[in-house]
């Protein structure tokens, strides 16, 4: 990471399709999948899986603030995911797929929190938006398998990606 990047670090559901969707994204200089939010040190997607280790899938996304601002990258974290649906995104189910943002510093709470509060009261959501906001944890970086999986494995993302909410 160059001093000028900075780190944003996003749960939406399984992290294939979060990471693929970032990656689109005009200033976004690279994506990671992840772990991160839970209590157990150096953790696995098999043990992930089990929803016992408490960290969900995550992306880290590195980007370049001149080209694009983490509010920006906000409005995408909610275009691609139900921030409505607890510890759920599609046919995924558990703690390791709830909605979550982890912020470094004061601007990004207040910008998160902001972005929260405007979508639940714009009324294009039938229910209240549940999506955590909190303090940055370690990150995991998820077994080089789950990197870039869609664009290895030649498929269309999927999986956790659903349409805009305009």
């Amino acid at each position: 990471m160059t001093s000028k990047n900075k780190i944003a670090t996003f749960g939406a559901g399984c992290f294939w399709g979060v990471e693929s969707a970032f990656r689109a994204v005009e200033g976004v200089v690279d994506v990671a999948a992840g772990y991160a939010g839970g209590t157990v040190p150096k953790p696995n997607y098999r043990a992930v899986c089990t929803g016992k280790t408490g960290h969900a899938e995550v992306v880290q996304v590195e980007y370049d603030p001149a080209r694009v601002s983490f509010e920006q990258l906000l409005e995408v974290f909610w275009q691609i995911h139900d921030p409505t649906t607890l510890n759920r995104q599609g046919p995924d189910v558990g703690t390791q797929y709830r909605s979550i943002i982890f912020y470094s510093d004061d601007h990004e709470r207040r910008a998160a929190e902001e972005s929260k509060r405007r979508l639940d009261e714009s009324g294009k959501l039938a229910r209240p938006v549940v999506t955590q906001i909190v303090s940055a944890a370690e990150f995991y970086r998820a077994e080089e398998n789950h990197q870039r999986y869609y664009e290895r494995s030649g498929i269309a993302p999927s999986c956790g990606i659903r349409g805009r909410i305009d």
